[in-house]
This record gives structure tokens, sequence and C-alpha cells, in this order.
């Protein structure tokens, strides 16, 4: 594989630019995939701001807001790498309440969260309303290979010695060789990028950005 050095900075600009360059009378849906240590949070909320300079609406998304109950996520325990893998994100939540609604022919109203999974509990959100030209930008784990429909996709990669020193769940290491083997993830996404230094990321050669 090779990559190319960009600066943080080049990069959010890069895609922020691919994306307002976009046609504005619909809305665009992206996701930003990473394991936690790669910090898929952290860029996409740069993206988000990025896009709003450049006078885009954005909305930001989180996947861990779309977590199953408790009880269906640790059923075979919390530190279980299959269930992680399979059986944690509900899918079908945030395909209806935040793909959907931000897809072709959808009504621009999605709900920012759906479970609290701290209190174990429905966030309670409100509906918000995205105007046609607004960007979703979801940031999640273990997002490719799912059917999901985003417009535009970001993984963001660490190599396996990166992420097992980065890791603060080490029982989860087995759900993300899992993702990279049977998803291949650097190569499924639209824009790869490895992040083993999160201060010098690279590009892959073959990402269009």
């Amino acid at each position: 594989m090779r990559f190319r050095l960009v600066s943080p900075d080049l990069l959010i600009d890069e895609l922020a630019d691919r994306l307002a360059a976009r046609p504005a009378a619909t809305w665009t849906r992206v996701a930003v995939d990473g394991a936690p240590p790669a910090r898929p949070d952290t860029l996409a909320d740069r993206l988000a701001e990025a896009l709003r300079l450049r006078g885009r609406p954005a909305l930001r998304v989180s996947a861990a807001d779309f977590l199953r109950p408790a009880s269906l996520r640790f059923e075979r325990g919390r530190e279980d790498p299959d269930a992680r893998y399979t059986g944690w994100l509900d899918t079908g939540g945030l395909t209806r309440e935040v793909l959907a609604p931000l897809g072709p022919g959808g009504s621009g109203r999605a709900l920012p969260s759906l479970w609290n999974a701290a209190t174990d509990r429905a966030s309670r959100a409100s509906y918000v309303e995205l105007a046609p030209g607004g960007v979703l930008v979801l940031d999640g784990e273990l997002l490719l290979g799912r059917g999901l429909a985003f417009e535009l996709t970001v993984h963001l990669w660490l190599s396996g010695p990166a992420l097992a020193r980065r890791s603060a769940e080490p029982w989860a290491l087995p759900a993300f060789g899992r993702y990279d083997a049977e998803v291949r993830p650097l190569h499924t996404a639209d824009v790869g990028v490895r992040v083993d230094d999160p201060d010098h990321p690279a590009l892959l050669d073959d990402s269009p950005v």
C-alpha cells in the first residue's frame, strides 16, 4: 500500500472542498469511520465546522447515540468482541431516523440521537430540520459493510500494533481485526486515511481527495 502524507488541516480542507462542490439541491451523507483511538469524532467535528464556513449547513451525529439497549448489547457479557462487531449498533434506528430522511426523497427531518448508552434510556432528543444542500457528518466505528447509505465514506485506519498500543479496550481488538479482514475498510471506503500518527495522517494513494 502506498500513502501520501498530508497535514490534518489539509485533509479537512480537501474533504470539505469536495463536499461543498456537491449539488446543493439535496443532502449529502458522510460517514467518518474508525476505531475510537483513531478519533473519528474529532475529524467529524472539524469537518462539520469547515463545511459551515463554506456555507453548507452540517448536522453532526454520532453512531454512539444509536446503540441498542444494554440488555441486547451485553446479552453475552460486556466484553464480547463478536457482539460488539455485529450487535451493538442499531442500524435500523439509524437508517429510519437519520439516513433515510436525509436521502433521496427524504423529508430532511432527522433525529440527532436515539439512545443514551450511559443511562440506558431513550435520549428524548428533538427532531431537527436540515436544509437541502446540508451535509450529515456521522462518526462511528464498524460502520462499513452494513448496507448503510452514504454518499461519501472516510475510514481512519490504524495498523494492528498502533491500535493495540492506543486502545483502552483490549478485549475489543478482535472485533476490529475481524472488521479489517472481512470488510477491508481502508480499501472499501471512498477515502482511506492512515492515522498511526494522528498529527501526520496519510492518504491511501487511490483515495480521490
